[in-house]
């Protein structure tokens, strides 16, 4: 059984389509040719110069590299982990099939093996940081063979994608010594936040840094005590009092396991009944995948926050966070490279 790292786009814009149609794709645009008919390697080299004769040599042997195992090197039995742009979460999947070859496209989808998805929208935190920083390689497709990826992901699946190991504050080693040249160092840090928030805001302390950021905004804020809470955990509204609008119904769920469409039904219930005027639904451990379709009808009432779109206000608005909390989540701004594609 073989590991392998599939992304679905640049920015995630084909994972609904991945996961809904439990098929993982070749993504480069135009490539309407059957790679299983091209004999070596070099054969496809140059059919990729032939079909973007604009791209540096290069450049068409790294894509080259990549889109082969696809068709010769992927077996029915090996793994594929996706990792997702919309949430921070982990799918991962079993290939229960050959290559498929559809001439007809529509484009860029020519290129597709068929998947089981047995592992649903696993947070990025119930893996070790090494295997973190595998699939946070800048390659599109590519062997995940480092630090026993196989047995392990083999030994989490026995398990139920339980966490590998307990969640530790912050790694002691700074993150360039886990990184290397094809690494996301700025996914690695996010990691590394995430795995201070989990293990500094457990439980009911999550609650405490929305409203926080919430405070951030302009809101003025009701927290509901640890326990019972009626349906929901913060009420929030507009000015000085709290007394505009919008009026908020928040919900905080802390688990690491997605939510489901039930539980934010409730929510919406909530709604109505603290006459509030929209809800705002936080789930860290993230939505299941038929949650965000199923709530189009609900798009103007209620909003859902997974870690991503957490972290991106926390974030916007650390600055303004009170002291004291600032203090258990110190953080520092620091400038890199971005890397960028070759033309």
């Amino acid at each position: 059984m073989a590991v392998w790292l599939i992304r679905a786009g640049s920015y995630g814009e084909y994972e609904e389509k991945f996961i809904s149609e439990k098929r993982v794709y070749v993504t480069w645009e135009m490539l309407d040719v059957d790679l299983s008919k091209l004999a070596d390697r070099p054969r496809l080299v140059a059919t990729m110069t032939e079909y973007y004769p604009d791209a540096k040599p290069k450049t068409i042997r790294n894509w080259s590299s990549q889109i082969w195992p696809f068709a010769h090197e992927i077996k029915k039995g090996d793994l594929v982990v996706l990792p997702l742009k919309r949430q921070r979460a982990i799918q991962v999947g079993e290939v229960v099939g050959g290559y498929c070859f559809v001439p007809n496209g529509p484009d860029p989808f020519f290129h597709w093996l068929p998947v089981e998805w047995i592992g649903e929208a696993i947070p990025r935190a119930n893996f070790g940081k090494d295997l973190l920083a595998s699939f946070g390689a800048f390659m599109t497709i590519c062997r995940i063979q480092r630090n026993n990826a196989e047995t392990r992901l083999a030994a989490m699946r026995s398990n139920g994608w339980k966490p590998e190991t307990v969640t530790a504050v912050i790694a002691t080693s700074p993150v360039a010594d886990e990184a290397t040249e094809d690494t996301d160092l700025e996914e690695l840090a996010r990691d590394q936040i995430v795995r201070l928030i989990s293990a500094r805001f457990k439980g009911h302390k999550l609650t405490r840094l929305v409203e926080a950021i919430l405070q951030a905004q302009g809101y003025t804020t009701y927290l509901s005590p640890e326990g019972a809470d009626g349906g929901a955990d913060i009420l929030a509204g507009a000015g000085p009092l709290g007394f505009g609008a919008p009026r908020l119904c928040v919900e905080v769920k802390s688990e690491s396991t997605p939510i489901d469409r039930p539980t934010v039904d409730k929510l919406i219930g909530a709604v109505h009944k603290f006459n509030a005027q929209e809800g705002l639904f936080v789930a860290w451990g993230g939505f299941k995948s038929t949650v965000q379709k199923e709530l189009a009808a609900s798009f103007f009432h209620v909003r859902l926050w997974t870690q991503k779109e957490l972290l991106e206000q926390f974030f916007v608005h650390y600055d303004r966070l009170d002291e004291d909390l600032r203090a258990e989540l110190p953080l520092k701004r620091i400038w890199t490279v971005a890397a960028q594609d070759e033309e």
